[in-house]
């Protein structure tokens, strides 16, 4: 399991723009940069990153071998209606993980 920050607001007012920040934990090896050994290390990126409002995708992202180790990403939506952000990842060789947080939407 990765290590996870997610930062978003607990709350807010319905019709806000709120950013939703996340960082995930993983040393996305590119699978083209030699080892100590001299052999090429294998692979390990993470290749889907997505969000769900109240089980709609708000954000979807595919990741490729250039993106750094540790990725950070950063996005926007409007609350419209309490419920939950459901954040996914997966990647090379069968990983994935799930992150949910709650969002209280006020008058």
């Amino acid at each position: 399991m990765a290590r996870t920050l997610i930062n978003a607001p607990s709350t807010a007012k319905r019709g806000e723009v709120i950013e939703i920040r996340a960082t995930i934990g993983h040393p996305m090896e590119t699978g083209f940069r030699p080892g100590e050994d001299g052999k090429t290390l294998p692979r390990n990126i993470i290749q889907r990153f997505s969000c769900k409002y109240n089980g709609e995708t708000i954000f979807s992202a595919e990741l490729f071998s250039a993106i750094s180790a540790n990725p950070y990403i950063a996005f926007h939506t409007v609350a419209t209606d309490s419920g939950t952000l459901v954040l996914s990842w997966e990647g090379d060789n069968g990983f994935a993980q799930t992150e949910s947080i709650s969002l209280t939407v006020t008058a």
